[in-house]
């Protein structure tokens, strides 16, 4: 089982026709993922290595069925581009794009849950079912099919601990990046929710990192609703009071948002929190091994 995507996901490309959307379409492709189509206003009836181009993603949506669709914009057309697909009402939209104004994020992130939509990102990787399909920039093949959900704020981190989970014979059934920026879609709460509810997710990894208090909130929901056990990472634990670190997402303001802060909450909920990203699978075997019937494939 899976969150989101799986082989029967149908994806259009939003992009398609630019350097980042080809690359990626084609990527995902040659894993499995049943790439349908792409937009390109001004480019409709080409096409990128026999994928279709259209000029508006509620024509692509009408003739390809696409229930997913990933958005490769730049960051000036990113709000026209998730205003587009939220229009086509595409049930889930991801947005690679970085540097979108944040007034535009929260002006099309209202409307797409207004219109009953999932948004994931921007500024993300995307997200992936191992074996079955993609819809962002994760690498595939370091992924291995099995039942540990990931969530993660950074896309970097989210490689290397899945690289790990891997390494360790721990398969992963869904991988998300929820993304960098302080306005983001789907929270770390709304994931938990559906893998806490997935029989095919056995465990959890989530990894946070300052900045915002998304972490202080998943650590609640674990506490007083999740079952499922969950280890965690948190980045930027050396970072400079005040300093901004990486993402935009990662600004520390009035004391709230600190490393210590979700790490305290986190460890308060029962959840072990690794001090390295090669610790995260030692830390979640260990709580798999109290769980009844709890087993790593």
């Amino acid at each position: 089982m899976s969150i989101l995507i799986g082989k029967k996901t149908r994806v259009i490309v939003q992009g398609i026709t630019g350097r980042d959307g080809s690359f990626h379409a084609r990527s995902m492709r040659e894993y499995g993922t049943e790439v349908v189509g792409g937009v390109t206003p001004g480019k409709g009836g080409q096409t990128v290595e026999g994928i279709p181009v259209f000029d508006a993603v509620d024509d692509a949506v009408r003739k390809t069925g696409a229930d997913c669709t990933v958005i490769f914009v730049p960051a000036r057309f990113a709000g026209s581009a998730l205003q587009e697909a939220s229009a086509a009402r595409v049930p889930l939209i991801v947005c690679i794009t970085e540097g979108i104004p944040v007034l535009d994020v929260i002006a099309q992130s209202r409307q797409i849950a207004r219109n009953g939509l999932r948004l994931i990102g921007p500024n993300c990787p995307g997200l992936i079912t191992p074996g079955a399909a993609k819809a962002g920039i994760m690498p595939g093949r370091i992924h291995l099919p099995g039942n540990i959900g990931v969530l993660s704020r950074s896309g970097t981190l989210t490689y290397e601990v899945v690289w790990a989970l891997t390494r360790a014979g721990m398969g992963q059934s869904t991988c998300v990046g929820v993304g960098g920026d302080p306005v983001i879609g789907t929270t770390f709460v709304e994931l938990l929710q559906l893998l806490e509810a997935d029989p095919g997710t056995a465990g959890v990894v989530l990894i946070g990192e300052i900045g915002g208090e998304d972490e202080e909130k998943a650590a609640e929901y674990i506490r007083t609703s999740m079952k499922k056990p969950v280890a965690a990472f948190i980045s930027g634990r050396t970072a400079p009071p005040e300093k901004r670190m990486g993402h935009a997402g990662a600004i520390v303001s009035g004391g709230r948002g600190t490393a210590e802060a979700k790490v305290e909450a986190l460890k308060s909920a029962g959840v072990p929190v690794a001090d390295r990203p090669d610790q995260i699978p030692g830390l979640l075997a260990e709580k798999l091994s109290g769980v009844r019937g709890g087993s790593v494939r």
